[in-house]
């Protein structure tokens, strides 16, 4: 019997020991990547409509080509760069399309963002602008910015 109990006792001592040092040792947990984004990365995420209009599909091509290496893919903007467009800033009720059509023809000075002044974009017709300026308001009414 005492052999038993002798057992029992080095079993249960092996086992709190066993405890105590699981709970006193310091425990791995991951952590998530608190990195700031990379310059260039997008600063908004942006959900695009299901299908353009004829007038911002060509738009978009011709965002693609003349503004997307500032303003990034979509409009959602390039850290370090220039600001997002689909964002509630650019809303019709706040910037009209005579703001874009504007500022493309004689560029903008900082004021909202601090990403410098805006140079104008000479090569961008007024007819570009508008199919430019149609992309954008779709992309924004499908992201809820009306």
């Amino acid at each position: 019997m005492k052999k038993i109990t002798l057992a029992g006792a080095a079993v249960l001592a092996v086992a709190l020991g066993a405890y105590a040092f699981t709970r006193s040792t310091p425990q791995t947990v991951p952590v998530e990547d608190t990195a700031a984004p990379a310059e260039g990365a997008p600063m908004v995420a942006v959900t695009l409509p299901d299908t353009l209009s004829p007038e911002a599909g060509m738009g978009k091509r011709a965002f693609d080509v003349v503004c997307a290496d500032c303003h990034g893919e979509n409009a959602a903007g390039k850290i370090g760069f220039a600001p997002p467009l689909i964002h509630k800033i650019y809303e019709p009720s706040h910037h009209g399309d005579m703001a874009f059509q504007m500022a493309a023809a004689n560029g903008v000075r900082a004021h909202h963002w601090k990403f410098g002044d805006m140079p104008p974009q000479p090569e961008v017709t007024r007819a570009d602008v508008s199919s430019i300026i149609a992309y954008i308001r779709e992309v924004q009414r499908a992201n809820g910015i009306n």
